[in-house]
């Protein structure tokens, strides 16, 4: 049985491309899901409240709520 150069080389090419995003996706997941862990101990909480930080962040959070709140309409 002999197979077709063309269509084994469309068919790795498709996959590796989906492979791709899914890997880029999941470690923008885990980037995320690790600085919440981080975010969470009161210890960095203390060292944020005490940076310039905080105002940033700060200015940040009404912002964010209000896309949460257009989203959910």
């Amino acid at each position: 049985m002999k197979l077709s150069t063309r269509n084994v080389v469309h068919h790795e090419a498709r996959p590796s491309n989906e492979r791709d995003t899914l890997v880029m996706l999941g470690g923008v997941a885990l980037l995320v899901i690790g600085a919440g862990i981080i975010l969470s101990s009161p210890a960095v909480r203390r060292y944020v409240e005490q940076s310039p930080l905080k105002n940033v962040l700060g200015n940040l959070i009404p912002d964010v709520e209000r896309y949460f709140k257009l989203r959910a309409m």
